[in-house]
């Protein structure tokens, strides 16, 4: 309660640090806080709300894999939704209110990319038309990247940038914590352009390889009897399809030189 003590403007920082410890320390601390969270950010007293939502994402920067696990259940992911839903909470609810709901559920999308029922749930409000669209996230505000971390994140595959954004993230300067963000924007950026080619590489070598395939099969008609018309336009179109490939590829080659795990695949 005194976390979340709606009569203190501000944040009670040594009472949140004492709430996350003591979800660390309980072994029912994981499953309990959620739902004691969720009946705090629902409240009507708007400075209330606001305090329990500064707590939840406190412990999800604190308290664990298990705390992770249960925040990324429908269970709990429909009590925020309530709050924003007009079949609920969502009309007496305070704009601050659900705009903060908003951001942290839009921010775990990015910082949880492996919990599809995050990503289901922000949809779902958007394809209702609940939330218009994606919030822009407060740069002196954000969301470190939890810990464990999946194998492979982004945040580790580029060692001296992973560095400086641990460094930065530990920062109590409002200037590091926007310099982290900045950061962390453009890794994003760049994990998104990276897949982007992937997924482009991948379409084109699966184009050619079937238009290919198709050609090797009418050729090797062609050995055994005489081609049709039909045939002889398909063979004509798969050929000239291939040679507009052409350069494509030899780009696409050149991309993933210095690129093993791309020419692995």
């Amino acid at each position: 309660d005194k976390a979340t003590d709606p009569s203190i403007p501000e944040e009670n920082w040594e009472c949140i640090q004492r709430f996350c410890d003591q979800v660390n320390a309980d072994i029912e601390g994981p499953s309990l806080a959620p739902r004691l969270l969720a009946h705090k950010i629902q409240s009507p007293q708007e400075m209330e709300a606001l305090h329990a939502l500064t707590v939840l994402e406190t412990c999800v920067n604190n308290c664990g894999e298990r705390f992770h696990n249960e925040m990324a259940k429908f269970r709990f992911l429909n009590e925020l939704i309530k709050v924003l839903s007009p079949k609920y909470y969502g009309t007496w609810s305070s704009e601050k209110v659900k705009s903060r709901v908003t951001e942290v559920i839009f921010s775990w999308t990015v910082w949880f990319p492996q919990e599809v029922k995050i990503r289901d749930a922000y949809q779902m409000l958007k394809k209702q038309g609940i939330v218009k669209e994606d919030p822009k996230l407060p740069e002196d505000k954000i969301l470190p990247p939890p810990s464990p971390r999946p194998q492979n994140s982004i945040f580790d595959t580029d060692e001296e940038k992973s560095k400086l954004l641990a460094r930065l993230l530990k920062s109590n300067h409002s200037e590091d914590l926007q310099a982290a963000n900045r950061l962390i924007k453009s890794m994003i950026k760049e994990e998104q352009e990276k897949s982007a080619k992937m997924s482009r590489r991948v379409n084109t070598i699966s184009e050619v390889s079937e238009n290919v395939k198709r050609m090797d099969e009418l050729l090797e008609n062609y050995k055994r009897q005489e081609l049709s018309k039909s045939d002889q336009e398909t063979l004509q179109t798969l050929f000239q399809r291939c040679e507009k490939l052409r350069p494509l590829l030899f780009r696409l080659a050149s991309e993933t030189v210095d690129d093993d795990e791309a020419l692995g695949k």
